[in-house]
């Protein structure tokens, strides 16, 4: 074992212990699938990563993405905080923009002031769910099948399957039947009133120990949310989105599509270092 630096970040929120935390191990190199993946369960959040160097020519790290019991290709949050974390570590990118390899591919990071965002990734699957899946959904949301407005395929690594719902209200008293809804990545979106700061309020749901565990601030799903919302026209160009009051958290994100190529989705966020030293590896 070694002793390898190390940081907590809480991402998608300016204010310590609002947002999303991860665990970020900054120097991965030797270690193996298992032990990254022991590593992940014992600190008891939804993702660790680890950096490790560059496998292709353009990046500027490589990021191994764990969640408790297996590795993620791709995943919102951790590509930020990682990102996060690298920087103030003395991370220094190539170009303009941060190009972290991870298993789905590479993802550029782009720095706006303070915040940063990632280029959204192709969707692996999108379009409609069917119609057998949306009322099996609905029935363990305990949603009836007309409080669900829209609804498709937001697979970016994550299956999630996405559903707008027309009442936020619903949105925020809703309670998953684990026994119904069983290995789903279930995301969810409502629209919020004018007036609001943001446009949308989302809940993401997927399987964990015991039953369905709820992820406070999702930024694989906001980024897939926000390529079939304004690829459909249910939504603004531009948009910021709220996630966790469920939880106590209140996570920002900022979602925009590139005004050069349409085809991209930035998913932005702050992100602050809540606790920096070393782990025992």
């Amino acid at each position: 074992m070694n002793r390898r630096p190390f940081a907590q970040v809480d991402v998608f929120t300016d204010q310590p212990y609002r947002g999303n935390p991860l665990a970020v191990v900054l120097d991965g190199r030797g270690l193996s699938t298992e032990d990254m993946q022991r590593f992940t369960d014992w600190t008891n959040l939804s993702e660790a990563t680890f950096v490790l160097p560059p496998e292709h020519p353009e990046a500027d790290l490589r990021v191994r993405i764990f969640c408790p019991g297996r590795e993620l290709p791709f995943a919102g949050h951790p590509t930020l905080g990682t990102c996060h974390a690298w920087l103030e570590a003395g991370g220094r990118p190539k170009g303009t923009d941060v190009v972290q390899e991870c298993g789905i591919g590479l993802v550029r990071v782009r720095r706006e002031g303070t915040r940063l965002a990632f280029a959204a990734p192709p969707l692996l699957r999108g379009g409609p769910l069917s119609e057998a899946e949306v009322v099996q959904l609905a029935r363990g949301l305990g949603l009836a099948r007309e409080d669900i407005a829209a609804h498709a395929w937001c697979d970016n690594g994550p299956g999630w399957r996405g559903l707008l719902l027309h009442s936020v209200q619903q949105l925020r008293t809703l309670r998953p039947d684990a026994g119904v809804l069983g290995g789903q990545f279930v995301g969810l979106v409502a629209p919020l009133p004018a007036g609001d700061d943001c446009a949308f309020e989302l809940r993401a749901f997927f399987p964990g120990p015991g039953g369905f565990s709820e992820d406070p601030v999702t930024g694989s799903l906001n980024a897939a949310v926000a390529q079939w919302l304004i690829g459909a026209g249910l939504a603004p160009a531009q948009y910021r989105a709220s996630q966790g009051a469920a939880v106590g958290r209140a996570g920002r994100i900022h979602l925009a599509q590139d005004s050069a190529d349409a085809s991209t989705i930035w998913v932005g966020g702050d992100s602050v270092t809540c606790i920096r030293g070393t782990v025992q590896l």
